[in-house]
């Protein structure tokens, strides 16, 4: 579950660790890493998920000398200061096997405009205060594609950031805001001229405010990743089958005979997986993929009218585009009454600005349902046939748009029982002789039936909880931890499962990161985040108060 390193074991105030910058580290380095928050007194400990990683405190308030080992595991962990009081919410620390540099300041002007390495590029840079903008040098041919990828909004930075690239002459060839996934900005541009061209990087505030103006603060971290080799954007089809092999061909920008041939993909998932990375060693950042129950199949035109609505079957998924304005896919589906059938499209999930309905149509072509918003900014829609029969399944775009990029995949899955359990907030300082509340939201989905129980492992000494049973309709499940007067000083992860009878099967308790409410940092919340998600959860049992002082003795008075 983690390590717990440094610190002196002060009595303090909870520690505030709003960033780490650098927010990413090359495996088998050592580095100074500046810890951006409040910590009174220095030093807080420092929890990380998995080993392989060393932090010591330096004598400069907010640094620590961060060792990772060689043979560290890539990937984003999560971090938590902690001390005898509690511990902060989770934040992100990237490990990965290239070099990480950090911007080299001065780097707004394009005198000294920082150069990127040829090829792969990742740096860790950070818009300090209000007007801040950011360049980096880049040295393009003609017919090379620059491809750029910035995460700060990702990282629960308060910016809203902009990528935009100006060529040889100064004039702006590229430009983007927001990529669809969220409100980070990714940006392709295939170079028309030989020279040294010039990203910039600059933010506005967010959350939103009045002002209109460029925003830095030291909060502000950002890594932008950039290649000049070989990217896969996406495959098609656009997802795998679980327990078959999968052909995929790869799309994307400069990519030879060997990058873009076609590979087929073993399906060996673990059930409950809903995606996984795809084994693409020359692609600078991971590229994720869905995961079906049945045959994932293309798109075959023309399928607009309900004549030539493409059959498929169930469960399977489809991959498709709306290449012109006006265009709507249908596809042909065969149902007995009483069926349950998930129609869930993915667009923006995947990157592609397409802004997607989705409408059931009987074998007569009236409209039975239509769904816009459902999952983020794509249409998700439950459906329970009332008769047999042929019905249609349409995929449109709200915006009446067309194109290549106008991508999407529909997947359509009878649903399966199972279960989904949550907790709101994720660190508790526990009081002593007390008992303290922790409310569990358990849904059961699609007719699940078992018996379930919430309960706690990992918890500190002193501290003990009951199981508390699952109400047969779900919903909040209260777990009651019980903490002993004597219970020793703690600050330490636990976890909440969920476990069914019989069979014993567990399942983890999360708490979700991504809101559109107050509880991770912003009043909009962050709807995407580089991991979304965490299971360790933190328990604080803090020192017991000092003891009231002696009264004081009444002075004698004379008579």
């Amino acid at each position: 579950m983690g390590a717990v390193a440094g610190g002196l074991g002060l009595s303090a105030a909870v520690p505030v660790l709003d960033h780490l910058f650098p927010s990413a580290l090359q495996t088998g380095t050592t580095n100074t890493v500046t810890a951006v928050g409040k910590f009174d007194p220095w030093p807080p400990r420092i929890w990380q998920e998995g080993g392989g990683v060393r932090w010591t405190p330096t004598t400069n308030a907010g640094v620590f000398e961060v060792v990772v080992d060689p043979g560290a595991v890539p990937g984003v962990r999560f971090v938590r200061a902690v001390n005898d009081e509690g511990a902060t919410g989770p934040r992100f620390l990237t490990l990965t096997t290239g070099p990480q540099p950090l911007e080299v300041e001065p780097n707004g002007e394009s005198s000294n405009a920082q150069l990127l390495t040829p090829g792969i590029s990742s740096i860790n840079g950070r818009l300090e205060k209000n007007g801040d903008v950011d360049l980096y040098a880049v040295d393009l041919e003609p017919g090379q594609t620059l491809v750029a990828d910035l995460e700060a909004y990702r990282l629960m930075s308060p910016l809203d950031p902009v990528l935009r690239l100006l060529d040889p002459r100064g004039v702006m060839v590229a430009w983007n805001h927001d990529d669809p996934r969220s409100m980070d900005p990714f940006l392709a541009w295939t170079a028309e001229r030989a020279g040294r061209h010039l990203l910039q990087v600059f933010a506005f505030p967010y959350p939103a405010d009045a002002e209109i103006r460029f925003t830095g603060n030291p909060k502000g971290i950002y890594r932008l990743k950039t290649t000049t080799r070989p990217f896969v954007r996406f495959t098609q089809p656009l997802g795998i089958q679980r327990g078959a092999s999968t052909r995929l061909e790869s799309v994307g920008w400069s990519l030879d005979a060997t990058d873009g041939a076609p590979r087929v993909l073993d399906g060996s998932v673990p059930e409950g997986v809903a995606e996984i990375e795809l084994p693409l060693p020359g692609r600078p950042w991971p590229l994720w993929v869905p995961v079906g129950e049945g045959p994932e199949r293309m798109e075959l035109e023309p399928n607009g009218t309900l004549a030539e609505a493409m059959a498929v079957e169930m469960p399977s998924a489809v991959s498709g585009d709306l290449g012109r304005a006006g265009d709507v896919d249908r596809f042909r589906i065969t149902v007995a009454k009483g069926d349950v059938v998930v129609f869930d499209v993915r667009a923006i999930r995947l990157g592609f600005p397409l802004d997607a309905w989705l409408a059931l149509e009987d074998a007569s072509g009236k409209e039975l349902a239509r769904v816009d918003d459902a999952s983020g900014a794509d249409p998700r829609l439950e459906w329970t046939a009332s008769a047999d029969g042929v019905h249609v399944v349409a995929v449109g775009n709200l915006l009446q748009r067309g194109g290549r990029d106008q991508r999407y995949r529909l997947g359509l899955e009878r649903p399966r029982p199972s279960i989904h359990a949550t907790v709101a907030g994720g660190e508790w300082v526990l009081e002593r002789g007390r008992t303290n509340e922790i409310k569990v939201v358990v849904e059961r989905r699609h007719g699940f039936k078992g018996v379930l129980a919430v309960s706690a492992t990992g918890l500190p000494a002193g501290v003990s909880a009951a199981a508390a049973e699952v109400s047969e309709k779900g919903g909040e499940t209260v777990l009651r931890l019980v903490t002993a007067v004597e219970a020793p000083t703690a600050s330490g992860p636990f976890r909440l499962v969920v476990t069914e009878t019989p069979g014993g099967r567990v399942q983890e308790v999360f708490q979700e990161l991504v809101s559109a409410g107050e509880n991770n940092g912003v009043p909009q919340g962050f709807r995407t985040l580089v991991r979304d998600r965490i299971a360790d959860l933190w328990l604080t049992v803090p020192p017991p108060p000092p003891p009231p002082p002696p009264p004081k003795e009444a002075k004698a008075t004379g008579g």
